[in-house]
């Protein structure tokens, strides 16, 4: 098979865990048609036990340790050198000679890249580099800045713009770019104009055997309580936002009307101030769990009150392929398919949010919306039939995306 160079910010594996899911699921298209050469990082130590597997899909391998608390006083070396910090977090110098020696000796002149940071491996090679960048990561910084005080405010502002012209200049060295919802390939079209021309939408997939609701799956939840469900790493700040915002502002208006409803935080890592909600009434927080899957099947409703989001939120899809009814904020909605209040529900302020969550537990609510929501995904969310995408840009054609702004 033809040789193809893989780089991931971070290792691919476990498969159903928050970013690595994409990740995960185009090595796995990748290496049916490719010898893949995958070039990793793994952040969490427990994660090396999952090595054996991931290289089961590879033709080679290499992975390099990153220590997070080291990453982040790396990274300030960004400040001296005027570039965006993103880009010293990812920098490290054996990983950079692993893909010049992997390029060379194996004849390599195609690169498939997973997040726009990983870009600054492959500058100067001559390679073929079709780079997702799944979302627009300096935006999601340039609107943190936007809720933070300063000096915090500053910093993250500084970093939206750098890492704005990084991913500018990524792109242009690219032959194609590559976005997970057509609103993010907009937007990045607006950004950088000049690229208009090799931006494509690939849209998530969900692999709806896995999520699937189960008669002999066990429900993790204490008798009697109707529980509202969220999952997510909760150490990622819109995670941590958004749950702080619904305990606060939302669960009081829904223990008004339902005294034993419970708001499950479902989510591994929680930072302390996810940690302190517990003192809230109706506020559980599971930290990790082994399983998520019995907190969807058995929730009562799924809720992603994300107030900054970008992209697509594999969260929503998982909780409608597991049949659930989901409400969702604006920002969470964003490249969903389905009608609202047919699908799923969107809603915003808190008053709205506790209103549409009620009407789903009113005993007379549609039950059939969950169902309609897992027909959607089955229907629509494909990891194969999404993924064939990457063939055709790897093979030159540019007309293959879904988006509009490359037809």
């Amino acid at each position: 098979m033809e040789p193809l160079l893989y780089l991931v910010h971070r290792m691919p594996f476990p498969p159903n865990k928050g970013d690595k899911i994409r990740s995960y699921h185009l090595l796995r298209h990748l290496a049916e048609r490719y010898a893949v050469h995958l070039g990793t990082f793994v952040d969490m130590a427990e994660d090396l036990v999952h090595v054996p597997q991931l290289e089961a899909h590879c033709a080679s391998l290499h992975v390099e340790t990153l220590d997070p608390r080291a990453a982040r006083l790396r990274s300030v070396s960004g400040f001296l050198t005027g570039e965006a910090l993103t880009l010293p977090y990812y920098r490290n110098s054996a990983l950079r000679s692993w893909v010049k020696r992997v390029v060379a000796q194996q004849g390599i002149r195609k690169a498939v890249v997973f997040s726009g940071a990983m870009e600054q491996y492959v500058k100067g090679l001559d390679l073929r580099v079709v780079l997702d960048f799944v979302d627009v990561d300096s935006a999601k910084w340039s609107e943190y800045a936007k809720r933070q005080s300063w000096p915090s405010s500053f910093v993250y502002r500084r970093e939206g713009n750098r890492l704005l012209s990084f991913e500018r200049a990524a792109a242009r060295r690219s032959a194609a770019s590559v976005f997970v919802t057509e609103p993010e390939a907009e937007l990045f079209g607006r950004l950088a104009p000049e690229c208009r021309g090799r931006l494509h939408v690939i849209e998530m997939g969900v692999n709806t055997d896995y999520f699937a609701p189960h008669v002999e799956r066990v429900s993790p939840f204490v008798k009697g309580d109707v529980p509202i469900v969220f999952t997510g790493a909760m150490d990622y700040w819109p995670n941590i936002d958004a749950v702080t915002w619904f305990a606060i502002e939302v669960m009081p208006l829904i223990l008004r009307v339902r005294p034993n409803a419970r708001f499950y935080i479902v989510g591994m890592n929680p930072a302390p101030a996810v940690g302190t909600l517990v003192s809230r009434p109706g506020v559980v927080v599971t930290g990790t769990v082994p399983d998520v899957r019995p907190y969807l099947q058995h929730a009562a409703v799924v809720v992603a009150p994300l107030r900054v989001a970008r992209g697509m939120q594999s969260k929503v899809l998982e909780a409608m392929a597991m049949a659930r009814p989901v409400v969702v904020s604006p920002a969470a909605s964003t490249g969903v398919r389905g009608a609202i209040g047919h699908d799923f529900e969107v809603a915003e302020s808190p008053a709205e949010f506790a209103r549409k969550v009620l009407a789903v537990l009113e005993p007379g609510a549609d039950k059939e919306i969950g169902w309609r929501a897992r027909a959607r995904i089955v229907s629509e969310y494909s990891w194969a039939r999404n993924l064939a995408h990457f063939d055709r840009l790897l093979d030159g054609d540019q007309q293959s995306a879904t988006s509009g702004l490359a037809h």
